[in-house]
């Protein structure tokens, strides 16, 4: 487990390294996150070393999110006075995420039905 955490906290620091580095607009940790699924992709990472810290990571991510919501209310005035265009745009985003979802997750049927010889 240590070393899954290791290969976890490494790809976060190279994301955030390089995001500060090149002056990146993206979080640092979801780069580090996408460099990491492309070395899994790739083999440079066995997915034997991070899956136990992984589940771990998940098992407890209600817990990642105190945080989160104690800076929520250190901008409550500001919060109270923009919530429609926020929430506006929550559930807008929300809505066009549903559907993107869903286009792709078409698109991807019918191409694995063409590679299986599925005419449908």
């Amino acid at each position: 487990m240590i070393r899954g955490f290791a290969v976890l906290l490494s790809f976060q620091l190279l994301g955030e390294l390089a995001v500060r580095g090149f002056d990146w607009p993206i979080p640092g940790n979801v780069l580090g996150m996408a460099l990491l699924l492309v070395a899994l992709m790739v083999g440079v990472v066995k997915l034997e070393w991070v899956t136990e810290a992984a589940e771990l990571v998940l098992t407890h991510m209600a817990l990642l999110f105190v945080p989160v919501g104690v800076g929520v209310m250190l901008y409550f005035d500001l919060l109270a006075r923009e919530w429609l265009p926020i929430v506006a745009a929550t559930v807008l985003s929300t809505f066009v995420v549903i559907a993107a979802t869903g286009h792709v997750t078409q698109w991807l049927a019918k191409e694995t039905h063409k590679e299986e010889g599925d005419d449908e």
